[in-house]
């Protein structure tokens, strides 16, 4: 049974889209300070500490808890459609992730769309995974990850990784990855009436930005149409009211077929990146810890 806590979350939820107005929807500059001001309100750095640095000649932030382990990195890629999202907003979750994972999380400030469609995300995304091969990172100590565009952006990033010639990073996760342009995905209209963050016309607005002119079935943007051959153990979870339930769905079975360790979990009820909430949603810390125990069995030094 889903916690009281989530109905809170979906109150907000719904409150924030009550206030919509549909004649006169929020600039693009809106939007991202929403994004933030969401990650804001469930945030908790205690015990953490962040710094801005560049990896690879990409901007990012670095956030480490009090405890994580020096020789251990996290690339991540935050979600947002591509469109929207930054460190900042996500300054909370690589918290919970560097206290779970013990960790030093290097969450990117890729370049967004409009201003910078695909390839520039999986572009940035690589020159940072060099960056830290090259600052000494070993890869048996390094896991990428991500949410949302930023899951789909994970797989890409492993692709370009593995095509052009760089070792494998020690395992990815992925939280409820977005990996498919087109939303061919079944639970984009099964799931329409549960998923109260993520529908299908959005996410086309926010693929059309992305693009530009490239093609949505290109690997790199949509993950779900690559060969995921020699990828590194992945962990995917994603609520069973999301809409994009469907895309991790197939991105697992792809990535089994492909020969990779995959794991996919399915948590009951919660929607989209609940892990986003953790310091105030019990099953938000739960994936956490999930997360956590994950990168441990995989990543050097393992616990």
């Amino acid at each position: 049974m889903a916690s009281a806590e989530l109905q809170d979350v979906l109150d907000m939820l719904a409150e924030r889209r009550a206030a919509a107005d549909p004649d006169n929807p929020p600039s693009l500059q809106e939007r991202r300070e929403g994004t933030v001001k969401t990650g804001k309100r469930y945030e908790d750095l205690s015990g953490a500490s962040y710094a801005e640095v560049t990896v690879g000649g990409v901007k990012a932030e670095r956030v480490a808890a009090g405890d994580a382990v020096g020789t251990r990195a996290m690339l991540y890629l935050h979600g947002g459609g591509y469109v929207v999202g930054s460190p900042e907003s996500h300054r909370g979750l690589a918290a919970n992730l560097s206290r779970a994972t013990g960790c030093r999380v290097f969450t990117l400030d890729y370049r967004l769309a409009p201003e910078h469609t695909h390839p520039a995300q999986v572009e940035d995304a690589l020159a940072a995974y060099r960056g830290l091969l090259a600052d000494g990172e070993s890869p048996d100590s390094i896991v990428v990850a991500g949410d949302s565009a930023g899951g789909g952006l994970t797989v890409a990033t492993l692709l370009a990784a593995r095509d052009g010639g760089l070792p494998m990073p020690a395992a990815a996760v992925c939280i409820s990855p977005w990996v498919d342009m087109e939303g061919t995905g079944e639970t984009m209209t099964t799931k329409a009436g549960e998923d109260p963050m993520v529908a299908r016309e959005g996410l086309l607005e926010m693929a059309r930005l992305f693009l530009g002119e490239a093609d949505p079935r290109d690997p790199l943007a949509s993950p779900i149409h690559a060969d995921l051959a020699g990828l590194p153990p992945m962990l995917t979870i994603v609520g069973t009211a999301e809409t994009l339930l469907d895309d991790a769905r197939r991105l697992h079975a792809n990535a089994l077929a492909a020969g990779v360790d995959s794991a996919l979990e399915e948590w009951d009820d919660m929607v989209h990146i609940w892990p986003w909430f953790a310091p105030f949603l019990p099953e938000g810390r739960q994936a956490i810890e999930r997360i956590g125990a994950f990168v441990n069995a995989n990543v050097e030094p393992k616990s």
